[in-house]
Protein backbone atom coordinates (compact mmCIF):
# COMPACT_ATOMS: atom_id res chain seq x y z
CA UNK A 1 0.00 0.00 0.00
CA UNK A 2 1.34 3.41 -1.16
CA UNK A 3 2.43 5.37 2.22
CA UNK A 4 3.41 1.86 3.65
CA UNK A 5 6.55 3.03 6.09
CA UNK A 6 9.82 0.88 4.86
CA UNK A 7 12.46 -0.21 7.05
CA UNK A 8 16.16 0.06 6.06
CA UNK A 9 18.03 -2.79 7.69
CA UNK A 10 17.34 -6.39 7.71
CA UNK A 11 16.20 -8.96 10.52
CA UNK A 12 18.01 -7.97 13.58
CA UNK A 13 20.50 -11.12 15.52
CA UNK A 14 18.50 -10.53 18.69
CA UNK A 15 20.20 -13.42 19.99
CA UNK A 16 23.86 -12.73 19.51
CA UNK A 17 25.54 -11.56 22.84
CA UNK A 18 26.13 -7.58 22.90
CA UNK A 19 29.66 -8.40 23.27
CA UNK A 20 29.59 -10.65 19.67
CA UNK A 21 28.00 -7.82 17.94
CA UNK A 22 30.73 -6.15 15.57
CA UNK A 23 30.00 -1.66 15.43
CA UNK A 24 28.73 -1.84 12.20
CA UNK A 25 25.68 -4.40 13.54
CA UNK A 26 25.12 -2.62 15.92
CA UNK A 27 24.41 0.44 14.19
CA UNK A 28 22.29 -1.65 11.77
CA UNK A 29 20.64 -2.72 15.00
CA UNK A 30 19.76 0.65 16.18
CA UNK A 31 18.50 1.70 13.08
CA UNK A 32 15.50 -0.19 13.34
CA UNK A 33 13.26 2.37 14.28
CA UNK A 34 14.33 4.00 11.00
CA UNK A 35 11.00 4.69 8.86
CA UNK A 36 10.27 6.81 5.82
CA UNK A 37 6.25 6.94 5.10
CA UNK A 38 5.75 8.95 2.17
CA UNK A 39 2.65 11.48 2.72
CA UNK A 40 1.68 12.80 -1.20
CA UNK A 41 3.58 12.03 -4.41
CA UNK A 42 3.64 14.26 -7.95
CA UNK A 43 4.32 13.31 -11.11
CA UNK A 44 5.40 16.39 -12.29
CA UNK A 45 5.74 17.51 -16.16
CA UNK A 46 7.55 21.20 -16.65
CA UNK A 47 7.52 23.29 -19.45
CA UNK A 48 10.25 25.78 -19.73
CA UNK A 49 11.03 28.37 -18.73
CA UNK A 50 9.99 27.38 -15.36
CA UNK A 51 10.69 27.31 -11.55
CA UNK A 52 7.99 25.57 -9.05
CA UNK A 53 8.68 26.54 -5.70
CA UNK A 54 7.97 23.78 -2.53
CA UNK A 55 7.23 25.54 0.74
CA UNK A 56 8.63 24.02 4.06
CA UNK A 57 7.06 21.05 5.22
CA UNK A 58 6.72 21.27 8.82
CA UNK A 59 9.45 18.93 9.39
CA UNK A 60 9.01 16.27 6.93
CA UNK A 61 11.32 15.50 4.54
CA UNK A 62 11.57 16.23 0.27
CA UNK A 63 12.64 13.41 -2.06
CA UNK A 64 12.47 14.75 -5.95
CA UNK A 65 13.60 12.43 -9.23
CA UNK A 66 14.38 14.22 -12.88
CA UNK A 67 13.38 11.65 -15.37
CA UNK A 68 13.65 13.53 -18.12
CA UNK A 69 15.68 17.29 -18.94
CA UNK A 70 18.07 18.86 -16.73
CA UNK A 71 16.54 20.62 -13.69
CA UNK A 72 18.32 22.81 -11.34
CA UNK A 73 17.63 22.52 -7.19
CA UNK A 74 17.91 26.13 -5.78
CA UNK A 75 17.99 25.33 -1.96
CA UNK A 76 17.58 27.43 1.17
CA UNK A 77 20.82 28.74 1.91
CA UNK A 78 20.37 29.88 -2.51
CA UNK A 79 22.98 27.34 -3.17
CA UNK A 80 22.02 25.85 -7.01
CA UNK A 81 22.74 22.14 -7.73
CA UNK A 82 22.09 20.70 -11.05
CA UNK A 83 20.11 17.82 -11.37
CA UNK A 84 20.57 15.41 -15.09
CA UNK A 85 17.91 13.19 -16.05
CA UNK A 86 17.84 9.98 -13.71
CA UNK A 87 19.27 12.14 -10.71
CA UNK A 88 17.04 11.63 -7.37
CA UNK A 89 17.95 14.03 -4.43
CA UNK A 90 16.55 13.71 -1.03
CA UNK A 91 16.30 16.83 1.61
CA UNK A 92 16.16 15.49 4.89
CA UNK A 93 14.77 18.68 6.30
CA UNK A 94 12.48 19.93 3.85
CA UNK A 95 12.97 22.91 3.55
CA UNK A 96 11.99 25.95 1.39
CA UNK A 97 13.54 25.05 -2.19
CA UNK A 98 12.78 25.64 -5.49
CA UNK A 99 13.11 23.26 -8.77
CA UNK A 100 14.13 25.33 -11.96
CA UNK A 101 14.30 24.79 -15.74
CA UNK A 102 17.89 27.39 -15.51
CA UNK A 103 18.44 29.04 -12.72
CA UNK A 104 16.90 32.44 -13.82
CA UNK A 105 13.51 30.72 -14.71
CA UNK A 106 10.39 33.05 -13.21
CA UNK A 107 9.19 30.41 -10.10
CA UNK A 108 5.68 29.99 -8.95
CA UNK A 109 4.66 27.88 -6.33
CA UNK A 110 3.77 24.05 -6.97
CA UNK A 111 0.52 24.67 -5.20
CA UNK A 112 -0.69 27.10 -7.41
CA UNK A 113 -0.99 24.38 -10.42
CA UNK A 114 -4.25 21.68 -10.61
CA UNK A 115 -3.22 18.52 -9.45
CA UNK A 116 -5.05 15.40 -11.50
CA UNK A 117 -5.37 12.47 -9.26
CA UNK A 118 -4.01 9.00 -10.89
CA UNK A 119 -4.26 6.60 -7.76
CA UNK A 120 -4.04 6.75 -3.99
CA UNK A 121 -1.59 9.88 -2.65
CA UNK A 122 -0.26 10.33 -6.54
CA UNK A 123 -1.27 13.11 -8.53
CA UNK A 124 -0.29 14.25 -12.16
CA UNK A 125 0.78 18.00 -12.07
CA UNK A 126 1.16 19.90 -15.57
CA UNK A 127 3.14 23.13 -14.90
CA UNK A 128 4.39 25.82 -17.67
CA UNK A 129 2.37 26.41 -21.20
CA UNK A 130 0.18 23.90 -20.44
CA UNK A 131 -1.18 24.45 -17.16
CA UNK A 132 -4.45 26.37 -18.77
CA UNK A 133 -5.46 23.09 -20.53
CA UNK A 134 -2.86 23.45 -23.14
CA UNK A 135 -0.97 19.83 -24.10
CA UNK A 136 2.56 20.10 -22.75
CA UNK A 137 5.17 19.53 -25.82
CA UNK A 138 6.88 16.27 -24.71
CA UNK A 139 10.05 17.04 -26.45
CA UNK A 140 10.54 20.10 -24.61
CA UNK A 141 8.88 19.18 -20.94
CA UNK A 142 10.49 18.17 -18.06
CA UNK A 143 9.60 14.98 -16.32
CA UNK A 144 9.88 14.97 -12.27
CA UNK A 145 8.62 12.87 -9.71
CA UNK A 146 8.22 14.47 -6.13
CA UNK A 147 7.18 13.12 -2.49
CA UNK A 148 6.58 14.66 0.82
CA UNK A 149 7.73 11.96 3.60
CA UNK A 150 7.76 11.66 6.90
CA UNK A 151 11.10 10.96 8.27
CA UNK A 152 12.43 9.23 11.59
CA UNK A 153 15.31 7.56 12.84
CA UNK A 154 14.05 5.88 15.97
CA UNK A 155 15.92 6.73 19.21
CA UNK A 156 18.64 8.04 16.77
CA UNK A 157 16.74 10.96 15.61
CA UNK A 158 19.37 13.58 16.69
CA UNK A 159 21.34 12.68 13.69
CA UNK A 160 18.51 14.17 11.09
CA UNK A 161 19.83 17.22 12.91
CA UNK A 162 23.46 17.05 11.40
CA UNK A 163 22.00 15.53 8.14
CA UNK A 164 23.28 17.89 4.91
CA UNK A 165 20.51 20.14 3.01
CA UNK A 166 20.63 18.43 0.02
CA UNK A 167 21.86 14.17 -0.50
CA UNK A 168 22.73 13.12 -3.81
CA UNK A 169 22.23 9.68 -5.20
CA UNK A 170 25.07 10.89 -8.12
CA UNK A 171 28.38 8.87 -6.86
CA UNK A 172 26.99 6.19 -4.80
CA UNK A 173 26.14 4.31 -7.66
CA UNK A 174 29.71 2.59 -7.37
CA UNK A 175 29.30 1.77 -3.57
CA UNK A 176 25.88 0.61 -3.74
CA UNK A 177 25.44 -0.57 -7.28
CA UNK A 178 21.72 -1.98 -6.23
CA UNK A 179 20.78 2.20 -6.99
CA UNK A 180 20.99 2.16 -10.51
CA UNK A 181 18.73 -0.53 -11.76
CA UNK A 182 16.07 0.86 -9.55
CA UNK A 183 16.47 4.96 -11.09
CA UNK A 184 16.22 3.26 -14.42
CA UNK A 185 13.00 1.44 -13.52
CA UNK A 186 12.03 5.09 -11.79
CA UNK A 187 12.73 6.38 -15.59
CA UNK A 188 11.10 3.73 -17.31
CA UNK A 189 7.69 4.22 -14.64
CA UNK A 190 7.98 7.70 -15.14
CA UNK A 191 8.06 8.08 -19.02
CA UNK A 192 6.08 4.99 -19.90
CA UNK A 193 2.94 5.47 -17.95
CA UNK A 194 2.24 1.54 -17.94
CA UNK A 195 -0.58 0.30 -15.77
CA UNK A 196 -0.15 1.23 -12.04
CA UNK A 197 3.09 3.05 -12.43
CA UNK A 198 2.19 6.06 -10.13
CA UNK A 199 1.75 3.43 -7.54
CA UNK A 200 5.30 1.57 -8.14
CA UNK A 201 7.03 5.02 -8.41
CA UNK A 202 5.31 5.81 -5.25
CA UNK A 203 7.47 2.92 -3.34
CA UNK A 204 10.47 3.08 -5.76
CA UNK A 205 10.89 6.79 -4.56
CA UNK A 206 10.54 5.46 -0.66
CA UNK A 207 13.11 2.53 -1.35
CA UNK A 208 15.99 5.28 -3.21
CA UNK A 209 15.49 7.59 -0.22
CA UNK A 210 15.73 5.23 2.21
CA UNK A 211 18.92 3.80 0.46
CA UNK A 212 20.30 7.41 -0.09
CA UNK A 213 20.26 7.49 4.01
CA UNK A 214 21.78 4.50 4.62
CA UNK A 215 24.82 5.29 2.17
CA UNK A 216 25.04 8.10 4.26
CA UNK A 217 25.10 6.17 7.89
CA UNK A 218 27.36 3.79 6.45
CA UNK A 219 29.78 6.56 4.90
CA UNK A 220 30.55 7.77 8.53
CA UNK A 221 27.23 10.77 8.71
CA UNK A 222 29.77 13.13 6.82
CA UNK A 223 32.26 12.30 9.88
CA UNK A 224 30.11 14.95 11.99
CA UNK A 225 28.39 12.76 14.80
CA UNK A 226 29.97 12.12 18.20
CA UNK A 227 27.73 9.09 18.30
CA UNK A 228 28.92 7.40 14.93
CA UNK A 229 32.37 7.80 16.25
CA UNK A 230 31.18 6.09 19.72
CA UNK A 231 29.75 3.28 17.58
CA UNK A 232 32.90 2.69 16.62
CA UNK A 233 34.13 1.96 20.03
CA UNK A 234 33.38 -1.59 20.61
CA UNK A 235 33.42 -0.61 24.24
CA UNK A 236 31.19 2.68 24.37
CA UNK A 237 29.23 0.86 21.28
CA UNK A 238 28.08 -1.96 24.04
CA UNK A 239 27.06 0.48 26.38
CA UNK A 240 24.70 2.67 24.05
CA UNK A 241 23.35 -0.42 22.47
CA UNK A 242 22.26 -1.48 25.72
CA UNK A 243 20.38 2.02 26.52
CA UNK A 244 18.49 1.62 22.78
CA UNK A 245 17.51 -1.61 23.69
CA UNK A 246 16.38 -1.26 26.97
CA UNK A 247 15.33 2.72 27.29
CA UNK A 248 13.02 1.91 29.82
CA UNK A 249 16.07 0.21 31.95
CA UNK A 250 16.88 2.04 35.12
CA UNK A 251 20.62 2.82 34.09
CA UNK A 252 23.36 4.29 36.05
CA UNK A 253 26.83 5.36 35.52
CA UNK A 254 27.88 2.60 37.54
CA UNK A 255 25.56 0.17 35.13
CA UNK A 256 26.61 1.64 31.60
CA UNK A 257 30.49 1.41 32.97
CA UNK A 258 29.58 -2.08 33.68
CA UNK A 259 28.56 -2.49 29.87
CA UNK A 260 31.83 -0.99 28.47
CA UNK A 261 33.41 -2.79 31.19
CA UNK A 262 35.72 -0.60 32.90
CA UNK A 263 35.17 2.01 35.93
CA UNK A 264 32.46 4.35 36.22
CA UNK A 265 34.72 7.59 36.12
CA UNK A 266 36.56 5.98 33.15
CA UNK A 267 33.19 5.63 30.88
CA UNK A 268 31.42 9.10 32.18
CA UNK A 269 34.81 10.87 30.85
CA UNK A 270 35.31 8.86 27.83
CA UNK A 271 31.44 8.90 27.27
CA UNK A 272 31.26 12.74 27.49
CA UNK A 273 34.18 13.56 25.59
CA UNK A 274 33.20 11.32 22.46
CA UNK A 275 28.99 12.29 22.35
CA UNK A 276 29.03 15.81 23.75
CA UNK A 277 26.71 15.07 26.64
CA UNK A 278 26.65 12.85 29.99
CA UNK A 279 25.98 9.32 29.92
CA UNK A 280 22.66 10.45 31.45
CA UNK A 281 21.65 13.33 29.65
CA UNK A 282 22.06 10.87 26.31
CA UNK A 283 19.70 8.45 28.59
CA UNK A 284 17.14 11.08 29.19
CA UNK A 285 17.40 12.81 25.11
CA UNK A 286 16.63 8.86 24.20
CA UNK A 287 13.56 8.54 26.18
CA UNK A 288 12.36 11.74 25.00
CA UNK A 289 12.82 11.44 21.31
CA UNK A 290 10.93 8.14 21.72
CA UNK A 291 8.64 9.58 23.77
CA UNK A 292 7.57 12.54 21.10
CA UNK A 293 7.23 9.67 18.70
CA UNK A 294 4.87 7.76 20.50
CA UNK A 295 2.83 9.90 21.77
CA UNK A 296 2.96 12.15 18.39
CA UNK A 297 2.59 9.58 16.10
CA UNK A 298 1.29 5.82 17.78
CA UNK A 299 -1.35 7.71 19.31
CA UNK A 300 0.01 6.17 22.88
CA UNK A 301 -1.03 7.13 26.13
CA UNK A 302 1.09 9.37 28.12
CA UNK A 303 0.54 7.15 31.37
CA UNK A 304 1.57 4.34 29.43
CA UNK A 305 4.94 5.72 27.67
CA UNK A 306 5.32 6.81 31.03
CA UNK A 307 5.35 2.91 32.08
CA UNK A 308 7.28 1.78 29.10
CA UNK A 309 10.13 4.26 30.04
CA UNK A 310 10.16 3.02 33.13
CA UNK A 311 9.24 6.32 35.14
CA UNK A 312 6.73 5.46 38.62
CA UNK A 313 4.04 8.10 37.65
CA UNK A 314 2.99 10.07 34.94
CA UNK A 315 3.79 13.29 36.60
CA UNK A 316 7.69 12.53 37.17
CA UNK A 317 7.59 11.95 33.47
CA UNK A 318 5.97 15.02 32.20
CA UNK A 319 8.58 16.51 35.01
CA UNK A 320 11.42 14.85 32.90
CA UNK A 321 9.85 15.61 29.69
CA UNK A 322 9.17 19.53 29.95
CA UNK A 323 13.03 19.55 31.68
CA UNK A 324 14.30 17.87 28.17
CA UNK A 325 12.22 19.68 26.02
CA UNK A 326 10.50 22.76 27.06
CA UNK A 327 7.22 21.61 26.75
CA UNK A 328 4.71 19.06 28.68
CA UNK A 329 3.86 16.02 26.82
CA UNK A 330 0.55 16.65 25.86
CA UNK A 331 1.42 19.92 24.04
CA UNK A 332 0.16 20.78 20.48
CA UNK A 333 3.96 20.61 19.44
CA UNK A 334 3.97 17.40 18.99
CA UNK A 335 1.89 17.20 15.61
CA UNK A 336 4.81 16.72 13.53
CA UNK A 337 7.83 14.51 15.02
CA UNK A 338 10.42 16.89 14.24
CA UNK A 339 14.06 17.55 15.33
Amino acid sequence: MIGTPISLTGTPRMNAPRSALPPADLMSELLLGMRLSGIHYRRIRMAPPLGLAFGPSAGRAQFHFVATGTAFLRGATGEITRLGPGTAVFLPHGGAHQLLSDPDAPCREITAFDAAPLCERVCDVACGSGHNGERLDQRDSFLLFSSCMDFELGGLQGLVRIMPEVMRVDGLEARHPELLPILTAMEQEACCQRVGFAGILARLADVVSALIVRAWVECGCGGASGLVEALRDPRLARAIAAVHREPGHNWTVAALAGEMGSSRSVFAERFQAVTGVTPLRYVAELRMRLAKQWIARDKMPIEAVAHRLGYASQPAFSRAYKRITGHSPGARHLAPVAE
